[in-house]
Order: C-alpha cells, then structure tokens, then sequence
C-alpha cells in the first residue's frame, strides 16, 4: 500500500510538472516569506502539543468528513488550542490537494505541515510554494540517500521536516539524518494494522534533542494520556477531529496530556 501510494503521488507531481515546471515552482517556493518556526511552536512544555489534520478520507476508513472549507477547519483547530496544522494534500485516497494547503495557510497563524507522500524534490518545492512550513518524510517509502537529501534540502528551504518511523530501525535511520522532529505512526503502513503501544518501545531511541511525535491510534482523550505518559511532546490527530466538534474534541485531548 505504501508503495502504492507513493508511486501515484509521484505520478500526479509529475503531471504538475508538466504544467508546472521545475524552475517555475522553484523561484515560487524562494519567493515565500520565511517559513514559521515549527520546533518552537512544538517544543517540549508541561503538556501535550496537538498536530490537528485536516483529512477527508484514508485507505483504511474510507471517506471521514466533507471538509468543503478546510480554512474554516483549520481556524477551528486554532481555537482549540492546537500548536500545528496537517494538511492532507495527496488526492486519490485522501481527497486532498495543495490548495487545501494554500487555503489553510492564508487562515492561520499556526505552522503548516504538508502531509503526503514526498519521493523527490519537486514535491518538495511545491510544500514551500505552497506555503507549508513543515513536511513529511515517510522513512518506509524512502532510501536512506533519498532521505537525507531530501531532508537537507527542506532545511535549506527553511521549513522543518517531520520524518516518520514505524519500527526501531527506521527510528534509528531517521536519527541518522539528523532529524529533530520524529514522528512514530502506530499504523503499519503495509497491514495498516495498529499497534498503539510502539511509540512507548521505541520513543527511548529518540535523542533528547529532538520532538517526540506520536502519530495514529487516537480517538478519545485516554489515548492522548497514554502516549503522553511514554513520552510523546506531540500527539497529530486526524480522525478524531474532523468526525467530532474540533474545538470541545482538542480541549478535551489537551486536558488529558496535562
């Protein structure tokens, strides 16, 4: 699944390209104000910080919510307390886009981080053109040279990369690029299986340096707690958030990561 869903994002990035161009894309993203400092507003502090997304739809569940405003969203996250905001831009399985991105961009104060399926640097430029401050980077879907430069180059954009692990090895590759922001997804992304008790066997291969980023498995505020409880800075929901009222659902998480 996870190669799948790789390869078509590269597939559509390409025909962006092709209306696109590289260089175009290129001087746009240089063009973008500085991008907003995503490890301060995620730092370690006397509770949980809360990653809210905006996504439409999954390969696991199906279609979740209609979102025809996703700004309108995003502000309601803003309210409630969350310190980021995902944004799901990949388009056949999550029903996202970049100008969901762009749209909550122009509407929050908050940093933005898109959330798809990054394999080359055009994705890349077209995150920064876009207005992300923040991107994904799937350490399962990536080689490990593949990783580090598409890592160095999101830092020469200014923006901060999340990269995401889903074992002890690919923590342990994502600690090798030098990444401060990790992300532990308990879903498997080949079974997409979950396994809500993985970030608490691995977040102590995490250097005390970096942000802790649970990811997954989280629909009420008992599943916050239990990942604040092995560690995690931040908790990103999804799910939970665009099913219920998202600004009563983020105070209720927040509470619970105190």
């Amino acid at each position: 699944m996870l190669a799948d869903l790789t390869a078509g994002a590269v597939e559509d990035a390409g025909a962006r390209a092709s209306e696109r161009p590289f260089a175009v894309v290129e001087a746009a993203a240089l063009a973008q104000p500085s991008a907003r400092d995503a490890l301060a507003a995620l730092a370690p502090a006397d509770r949980v910080k809360i990653i809210a997304e905006v996504k439409r739809a999954s390969p696991s569940r199906g279609d979740l919510a209609a979102i025809p405003d996703p700004a309108l969203q995003a502000r309601r996250y803003e309210e409630g307390g969350a310190s980021a905001i995902s944004v799901l831009t990949e388009g056949r399985r999550f029903k996202g886009s970049l100008a969901d991105l762009e749209a909550v961009r122009a509407a929050v104060d908050l940093p933005v981080l898109r959330k798809d399926f990054i394999a080359n640097e055009y994705q890349v430029l077209e995150a920064r053109a876009a207005g992300a401050d923040l991107v994904l980077l799937i350490v399962a879907a990536l080689e490990q040279d593949v990783l580090s430069r598409l890592h160095t180059l999101i830092l020469e954009l200014g923006m901060t990369p999340l990269v995401e692990a889903h074992s002890a090895d690919e923590v342990d590759r994502a600690v090798d690029v030098g990444a401060r922001l990790i992300g532990v997804n308990a879903r498997d992304l080949s079974t997409f299986e979950l396994d809500r008790d993985l970030f608490g066997r691995v977040a102590d291969r995490i250097p005390a340096g970096a942000v802790k980023v649970a990811e997954s498995a989280v629909l009420t505020p008992a599943d916050v707690a239990h990942y604040r409880a092995a560690g995690a800075d931040v908790v990103l929901i999804g799910e939970a958030l665009v099913t219920n009222d998202p600004i009563s659902t983020l105070r209720s998480f927040l509470e619970a990561g105190a």
